[in-house]
């Protein structure tokens, strides 16, 4: 079995993912890894940006390190095939369907926020997204012709009690490992999928998890209350439209998308799919101007969550604060630093 798989994918997704295999090999030089093409550049060679083989290699390894997929060169591609759908297509195909979001603010990079240093130092919360279900895979979706002229189109939001279930019980369980907060977000007062969401999660609350405290909270409001006061929150759990929209809000916070990391988990025992938040960036791709601490991040989840291996993700968590620490920044955090010198900077602090 393959420990760790990765995907580079396009734009910067393999610069960025080159430093985070630096640093595996570094802190686990027996950690056995295999690489597979992903994306756009997957479509150019097979035509299809996720082939069978690929998918079975990520359901057989331990953990999948993504970099990232897309690119304008690939607008023109039929829908089902252009990177996005193999992303997606690999999301359901790994079952994972909780997505989490760290919006941590290292303390160093306090003054890179968008916001004043008083709101975000300390920052530091959890967004659950669900992943596999929602208004991206629900059906029908379509464009149609109308009749008098213009066009329709149509897609649709599906969530069950066994979607909402699943992704609510992951966020209440890291609650109780953090500061025992849950916040549930949705719009259950304009839509019945919302309504059902709070309905679900309000249940099983009081079924399993009475000690975790939970607030509800529109979606709109998140977003607010996000940008006003954002380290009220501990876990915030959401469907996937809304946790598109917030984690990447989350994200500015803590002064980069190129910091943020995310894990994709499904039930236990299954292989966990991980990838930073940011995208390909195809205008600074091959410039090695981009911020390899995303996927390095993303790296440590993969430790921690996939390979039981917690030493070596705090080894990893620890060496990119002391980078920091010591003045490391790539140009999105107000620096020089190239890619690969930001990942020669994480292994000297190892």
């Amino acid at each position: 079995m393959t420990d760790l798989l990765l995907l580079p994918g396009d734009g910067i997704g393999p610069e960025v993912t080159a430093q985070a295999r630096r640093v595996a090999e570094a802190v686990a030089p027996d950690l056995s890894i295999a690489e597979a093409l992903f994306g756009g550049c997957s479509f150019d060679v097979y035509g299809t940006p996720l082939t069978d083989e690929t998918l079975a290699a990520a359901k057989a390894a331990r953990a999948v390190l993504m970099g990232a997929v897309g690119g304008p060169q690939w607008a023109g591609a039929p829908r089902d095939r252009r990177p996005e759908a193999g992303l997606l297509n690999l999301r359901a195909g790994m079952e994972v369907y909780a997505n989490l979001r760290p919006a941590l603010c290292f303390p160093a990079l306090a003054d890179a926020s968008s916001l004043k240093r008083h709101l975000v130092e300390g920052l530091d919360f959890m967004i659950v997204r669900e992943l596999t279900g929602g208004i991206y895979f629900g059906t029908p979706r379509f464009i149609e012709e109308l009749p008098g002229g213009g066009k329709r189109a149509v897609d649709t939001q599906v969530y069950t009690t066994a979607e909402i279930e699943r992704v609510a019980r992951v966020a209440f369980q890291l609650a109780r490992g953090r500061r025992n907060l849950v916040h549930s977000a949705e719009k259950s007062n304009v839509m019945d999928s919302g309504l059902l969401w709070r309905q679900v999660v309000t249940d099983l609350h009081a079924r399993e998890f009475p000690d975790v405290r939970l607030e509800h909270i529109l979606a709109d409001n998140a977003a607010m209350q996000i940008v006003r006061d954002p380290r009220q929150f501990d876990v915030l759990v959401t469907d996937n439209l809304f946790g598109d929209i917030l984690s990447d809000a989350a994200a500015q916070l803590t002064g980069s998308l190129g910091m943020l990391p995310s894990a994709a988990l499904g039930d236990p025992g299954r292989p966990g799919l991980y990838e930073p938040i940011h995208g390909s960036a195809p205008d600074i791709a091959g410039q090695g101007l981009a911020n390899p601490l995303a996927s390095i991040l993303s790296l440590e989840m993969a430790f921690r969550w996939s390979l039981g291996r917690p030493e070596a993700a705090d080894r990893i968590l620890a060496a990119v604060v002391r980078a920091l620490d010591g003045g490391a920044r790539t140009r999105d955090l107000g620096g020089s630093l190239t890619t690969v010198q930001m990942g020669d900077a994480v292994l000297a602090a190892l």
